[in-house]
């Protein structure tokens, strides 16, 4: 069998269909050329069983690379909706050339209605019916039944099946139920008799199969409030990778040097789990708490959402009182304790503890207080690029506030980040509204006081490493 998949990103699909299906040839495109030579560099990749190549469907034709009428199956996963729909027919006629007759398209994406489409339309991203641009940049059409039908059946494809899946994800720290739509469906290349039904197909016929991630959740949702959507989809269809993808990288501060095993940046757009990664903040902090050892010395520090290489709570070991690094991903915090055990000595690694926290969990929050002496909340709490989804600021804040030491007037908050899609106004905001008096901040190389931030850079050349990066410093107390 040949399968066709198009935009196949860093190879996701194409490596655990060749391991369950070792027969199968596949041919692999996407417009990426740096994702064509990550599949390229794949332990697995073949290229006596896959050809991969870089190719804009929109603007090159497929027979370039593909013989024509050779492939049983295309798969498209969340590509189509990104084309402009003037430009769809092209794409569709583009694969139709490489089909054999009779072959499928197993298609699968957005669907009309979903929680994402409403938001856009509220934020009057809409460019025209049905189809959005986003935040970032990036462009997504919302497809019907009928739309999708159509569009095929002008191409010279016959429907098989064709499924509106409704799935609700719940975020209970927010006490929010979204409503998620995908449409997937079957296409066959040829006559309705190909079908042997007549080509009689009921495009609605299940158009109201539910799948709950939640069961009997309340029917919540304000369509006002910042989601982060793309997350929510890659919980419903991402796959993790596998770590023998990881490289170990070397990271020095003053006094320090670490090997940290980690997933390059590389994969950011293909990996949900961005505690596999090493970011530009969590180096930046890294530096600056081995140049000022002060910030953190004979302090109960807790670091919140440290990801999987933990060089800041690392750091900080050296000289707190002890140290609680923790993230709310479990695979995120295994990797986490092979770096900090690889990399601390036995009488360092005695004073850190890795904790998962779940921002908002009561039973996560209760066993890390218990941790702080007495249960009186921890002295300094660090936070490095955790501010990036608008929808967890809140669950942060909170989480914060829950865990900051009530006695000790010093206690501090202490976030580094590169400003995404969440601006300076809704952080401070935020903050305050949960208790927070912002004492200081750094925002973007300036120094806007000669106060407590700007200390930190006196007689050290911790900013020209990292001039290329808009790095921010916010300096929170109670």
């Amino acid at each position: 069998m040949v399968i066709l998949e198009v935009g196949c990103g860093a190879g996701n699909t194409i490596f655990p269909l060749i391991s369950t299906y070792p027969d199968i040839f596949v041919h692999a495109c996407d417009f990426s050329p740096r994702a064509i030579e990550l599949v390229k560099k794949h332990k697995d990749y073949r290229p006596d069983q896959i050809n991969s190549f870089v190719c804009d469907i929109t603007l090159e034709q497929l027979t370039e690379s593909v013989q024509p009428s050779t492939v049983d199956v295309v798969t498209m996963i969340f590509m189509l909706s990104a084309v402009a729909p003037a430009k769809m027919p092209l794409v569709l006629q583009n694969v139709r050339n490489v089909l054999k007759n009779g072959g499928r398209v197993l298609f699968r994406d957005y669907a009309f209605g979903d929680l994402a489409q409403e938001r856009l339309m509220s934020k009057g991203q809409q460019i025209s019916e049905n189809f959005y641009v986003r935040g970032d940049g990036t462009r997504a059409y919302y497809f019907s039944n009928e739309y999708l039908v159509d569009l095929f059946s002008t191409c010279g494809f016959t429907v098989e099946e064709i499924c509106v899946h409704n799935k609700q994800v719940e975020n209970r720290s927010l006490e929010l139920v979204m409503n998620r739509n995908w449409i997937q469906a079957t296409f066959i290349l040829g006559s309705a008799d190909l079908q042997g039904s007549n080509g009689q197909h009921d495009p609605n016929a299940c158009e109201d199969k539910e799948d709950k991630l939640t069961a009997n959740a309340p029917q919540k949702k304000n369509i006002n409030e910042e989601i982060d959507l793309s997350e929510d989809f890659n919980n419903m269809f991402g796959t993790s990778h596998n770590l023998d993808e990881a490289q170990i990288i070397r990271i020095k501060a003053k006094g320090h040097d670490f090997k940290i095993k980690m997933l390059t940046k590389e994969y950011q757009h293909t990996c949900k789990l961005t505690g596999l990664m090493l970011w530009e903040s969590a180096q930046f902090t890294c530096s600056l708490l081995a140049e000022n050892p002060s910030i953190v010395a004979g302090r109960r520090v807790l670091e919140l959402g440290c990801g999987s290489a933990g060089i800041c709570s690392m750091v900080a070991a050296s000289v707190a009182q002890f140290v609680v690094a923790t993230d709310g991903d479990v695979e995120s915090l295994d990797l986490l304790r092979e770096n900090i055990a690889s990399n601390l000595e036995p009488n360092l690694l005695k004073r850190i503890l890795i904790m998962k926290l779940f921002w908002g969990d009561k039973d996560d929050l209760k066993a890390v207080r218990e941790l702080s002496s007495d249960g009186t909340g921890f002295d300094c709490i660090i936070g490095t690029d955790v501010t990036y989804n608008p929808d967890a600021i809140l669950p942060l804040f909170k989480t914060a506030r829950e865990l900051i030491s009530s006695e000790d007037p010093e206690a501090a908050l202490i976030l580094c980040y590169i400003q995404r899609r969440v601006d300076e106004d809704s952080i401070l905001t935020t903050a305050m509204a949960q208790g927070f008096r912002l004492v200081d901040k750094w925002i973007n190389g300036i120094h806007e006081s000669n106060g407590i931030i700007s200390s930190w850079f006196c007689g050290n050349d911790v900013c020209s490493a990292f001039r290329n990066a808009t790095l921010s410093i916010l300096y929170f107390q109670v």
